[in-house]
């Protein structure tokens, strides 16, 4: 049986960091305020002119490195965004231009800040049932160009990045099982609304939120999907060595651990310094806890996240 198993991981984080102490300069709001509700206490803006594809190309060239892998080996370029550079072509195929790729599958997909473990979850079933050898997973995100900055309920709230990794098909086991859901009941809790009709944006452009119903709601699902996790693979929260989550709210990580047993020592958190970047904060959040050395090889690893749609999942991953 072939696994998908994790060679390479690698982010990227624009150069520009806005601290809380400057938002207090753009719109009614405080250090301690943000600090409170969200445990965020900077995030990093792309810069003007600077593309999805920048900071996905930075991301997956550091990947491979890592990976030691050639840009001709790559079968699959399946990229999580909803802040793609063009309607299309998808941001993977312009992704796949940039690294000098030719002929392997790529598109997008949209899941929000779900994108990466969606996307993840289809290059490991193309590897599982042997389509594919090698795939680059990549999720990405300029979410700063989606947020009103006068609206403090959701401004303070998002930051730009680029993660990726790369996937190789083996005998050992990788990725171990997926599990996805999406309801779209939910769909305006959490949404930006507009749409481009005959070459201009129709409607509105801005993310809407209701923070007290995702808040509800993330907790809830992201529990479930854990436990489903568990059960599928007859372990119990004790076998798992880290949980890395969406980074998209302190409050959502400590209520989820708390609900699931788990100590927040075995909890990977990058918030305070990226702010939630959508569909690149688990992969950025796999890359520095890989780099730093809290995550070994061995170690159990559960990923899951919950975005707008509502979309969540979980994966479980023998690193």
């Amino acid at each position: 049986m072939n696994y998908s198993c994790i060679i390479g991981t690698g982010g990227y984080l624009p150069e520009r960091c806005v601290s809380n102490k400057e938002l207090e300069q753009w719109v009614n709001t405080n250090d301690q305020w943000i600090i409170e509700r969200t445990g965020i206490l900077n995030r990093h803006l792309a810069a003007e002119g600077q593309d999805l594809c920048d900071l996905a190309e930075i991301a997956a060239r550091r990947a491979l490195d890592t990976a030691r892998c050639q840009v001709q080996q790559i079968d699959l370029i399946v990229l999580g965004t909803t802040t793609p550079d063009r309607v299309h072509p998808s941001t993977a195929c312009l992704l796949q231009a940039r690294l000098g790729n030719h002929g392997a599958m790529a598109f997008d997909i949209q899941a929000v800040c779900s994108g990466f473990i969606y996307a993840l979850s289809i290059a490991d079933q193309f590897i599982k049932t042997g389509v594919i050898q090698t795939a680059l997973v990549v999720g990405a995100d300029i979410y700063s160009r989606l947020v009103d900055w006068t609206d403090r309920n959701t401004c303070i709230l998002f930051g730009d990045g680029a993660g990726a990794v790369v996937l190789e098909a083996r005998q050992e086991p990788g990725i171990l099982s997926s599990h996805l859901h999406a309801d779209g009941a939910y769909k305006d809790v959490l949404t930006v609304s507009g749409t481009v009709a005959q070459g201009r944006l129709q409607g509105d452009g801005f993310t809407k939120m209701q923070g007290n119903e995702v808040f509800k709601f993330a907790v809830k699902v992201l529990t479930e999907v854990v436990e489903e996790a568990l059960v599928a693979n007859h372990l119990n929260i004790n076998d798992i060595d880290w949980l890395v989550p969406h980074q998209a709210n302190l409050r959502i990580i400590t209520a989820t651990a708390k609900k699931l047993g788990l100590p927040m020592e075995k909890v990977v958190i990058t918030l305070a310094e990226q702010g939630n970047t959508s569909a690149a904060s688990i992969p950025l959040a796999l890359d520095i806890a890989i780099r730093d050395g809290r995550i070994q090889r061995g170690h159990k690893l559960l990923l899951e996240a919950v975005g707008s749609g509502f979309t969540w999942g979980s994966i479980l991953v023998k690193y």
